[in-house]
C-alpha cells in the first residue's frame, strides 16, 4: 500500500525510464491510499480475435474496391472469357468509372469518424459493409440495364459505404490495441488491404478468363461481405469493456496501457484544436501525397499492363498483383522492426514514425520517376520498378497511418475521417 502522491511519482518515473514497457501500473483508490497492481501481457486474447475480424473486413473491402480495376479489362474485351455468353461492353469512359468509387468515398469520412467516436462504430460498420456488398451483387445487373452509368452509380454507393470503414476501424484499434503492440497489430490489420488487392486481382483475372466470366467475381465478393457483416454482428465489440467474456487480466492490461478509466462520459470534440494542430496537418499532407500515388497505381496498373506492356488478362492479373504481394510481405518486416526499435529504446515513437514514413514515401517516389523514363520494351525493368514503388510504400503503415492513435487516442476516428476523407479526393483525380 502506498500514498497516492508516491504512486503518481512512481508511475510517472517508471514510464519515463521504460520500466513499465511490458507491465502496467494501476491505481485503485482505497480511501487515501492505494496499491500497485502489475499486469502481465496475455500472449493471446480477445483483442487478437477482434484484430482477425478487422483483418477480414479490410481484406474483403479492398477486394471489393479493386476488383473493377482488373474486371473492367474483361468487361470491355470480348476475347477475355471462353464463354461467348458473358456480356462485354464498348465503353469509352473507363477512367471515370474507376474514379466513381471515390465520389462517394470522400463524403462521409469526417462524419463517420465523429459518429464512431460518439456512438461506437459497430453498427455503422455492419450496415455499411452490408449495403456495400449488396451493390456489389447488383453491379452486373446495373451494367446490363444502365450501362456505364449503372456501374458508376453502384461504385459511388459502394464508396459511400466504405467511407465508414477506415475511421471506424481506426476507432476500434485505438480501443483494443496497447501502444507497444500498435505497429504490429495495426500493420497486420491495414496490410490486409494489399493482401486483399493481391487476391482480388488474381481471382478477378482467373475467373474473368474462365467460362463463368467477370460477373462471378462481383457475386463472390458480395456474398463474402454479407457473411462478414453477420460474423461481426455476433462477435464484434466496441472495446474491452463491452466484451462479455474477456478476462480481467487482459482487460486490465489493455485499459491500463491506454490510460482508460471507468468514466464513460463522452468527451466533446475539440474541433478548433484539431484544425489548428500542426501534427494533424502533417499527417494530412503526408496522406494526400501518399494517396495520389497509391490510387494512381492501384487503379491504373492493370490498364498499363494491358495497353502498354500488352499482357493478356491472366498475365495481367498476376503481374498487377505482384507489387501488392511484396507490399504485404514487407509490411510485416517494417512493423516488427519499428516495434523492436521502440521497445529497445533505440527510437522514440515519434522518431520511428518519421523514419519509416520517410522511407515509405521517398523511395517509391524515386522509383516512379525512373519508371516514367522506362520504355515499353523494357518489361522487366518496369516490373521491378513497380515492385519497388509499391512494396517499399508499406513502411507508411508504421508512419502516418497509425500516428492518429499516437497523438489523440480519444478522437482517432475523427482524425482519420478528416485526413482520409480529404486525401482520397486524389482518388478521384488519380485515374484520369
Amino acid at each position: 500500500v502506498v500514498n497516492k502522491s508516491w504512486f503518481n511519482r512512481l508511475s510517472r518515473c517508471g514510464k519515463e525510464m521504460g520500466i513499465f514497457r511490458r507491465t502496467y501500473i494501476r491505481y485503485r483508490p482505497l480511501g487515501l491510499d492505494g496499491y500497485l497492481d502489475v499486469a502481465s501481457r496475455p500472449s493471446f486474447g480477445k483483442r487478437h480475435t477482434q484484430i482477425l475480424i478487422y483483418f477480414l473486413l479490410i481484406f474483403i473491402a479492398y477486394g471489393i474496391r479493386v476488383n473493377l480495376s482488373v474486371g473492367i479489362v474483361a468487361m470491355t474485351d470480348p476475347t477475355a472469357s471462353s464463354n461467348p455468353d458473358v456480356p462485354t461492353y464498348n465503353w469509352t469512359d473507363k477512367s471515370v468509372m474507376l474514379s466513381a468509387f471515390f465520389w462517394g468515398y470522400v463524403l462521409p469520412q469526417v462524419g463517420a469518424g465523429w459518429l464512431a467516436n460518439t456512438y461506437g462504430p459497430k453498427w455503422f460498420l455492419i450496415s455499411a459493409m452490408a449495403v456495400c456488398s449488396l451493390f456489389g451483387l447488383l453491379l452486373p445487373s446495373m451494367a446490363a440495364m444502365f450501362g456505364s452509368k449503372g456501374v458508376m452509380a453502384s461504385r459511388a454507393i459502394q464508396g459511400l459505404c466504405q467511407g465508414f470503414i477506415f475511421p471506424s476501424t481506426h476507432n476500434l484499434l485505438a480501443q483494443w490495441v496497447p501502444p507497444n503492440e500498435r505497429s504490429r497489430l495495426g500493420t497486420f490489420v491495414y496490410a490486409a488491404g494489399p493482401f486483399g488487392t493481391v487476391v482480388s486481382m488474381l481471382v478477378t483475372g482467373l475467373i474473368s478468363s474462365s467460362w463463368y466470366g467477370w460477373p462471378l467475381v462481383f457475386y463472390l465478393y458480395g456474398v463474402a461481405g454479407l457473411l462478414w457483416s453477420v460474423i461481426f454482428t455476433f462477435f464484434g465489440y466496441n472495446g474491452p469493456s463491452f466484451h462479455p467474456t474477456i478476462t480481467e487480466e487482459e482487460k486490465f492490461y489493455i485499459e491500463s496501457s491506454l490510460g482508460h478509466s471507468d468514466d464513460k462520459r463522452k468527451l466533446p470534440t475539440p474541433w478548433k484544436k484539431i484544425l489548428t494542430s500542426a501534427p494533424v496537418w502533417a499527417i494530412l499532407l503526408n496522406q494526400c501525397g501518399h494517396n495520389w500515388g497509391f490510387w494512381t497505381l492501384l487503379t491504373e496498373i492493370p490498364v498499363y499492363m494491358s495497353h502498354v506492356m500488352n499482357f493478356n488478362i491472366k498475365s495481367n492479373s498476376v503481374l498487377s498483383a505482384l507489387p501488392y504481394f511484396v507490399l504485404w510481405v514487407l509490411s510485416f518486416v517494417f512493423s516488427v522492426t519499428a516495434d523492436m526499435l521502440v521497445n529497445k529504446n533505440l527510437f522514440s515513437i515519434g522518431t520511428s514514425r518519421k523514419f519509416f514514413n520517410t522511407i515509405g514515401l521517398v523511395v517509391p517516389a524515386i522509383a516512379l520517376v525512373c519508371l516514367g523514363n522506362t520504355g515499353s520494351e523494357e518489361t522487366n525493368k518496369a516490373i521491378v520498378l513497380l515492385v519497388v514503388a509499391v512494396g517499399i510504400n508499406s513502411a507508411v503503415f508504421c508512419g502516418f497511418n497509425v500516428n492518429h492513435m499516437d497523438i489523440s487516442p480519444n478522437f482517432t476516428g475523427t482524425l482519420m475521417g478528416i485526413t482520409n476523407g480529404t486525401s482520397n479526393i486524389f482518388g478521384i483525380v488519380a485515374p484520369r
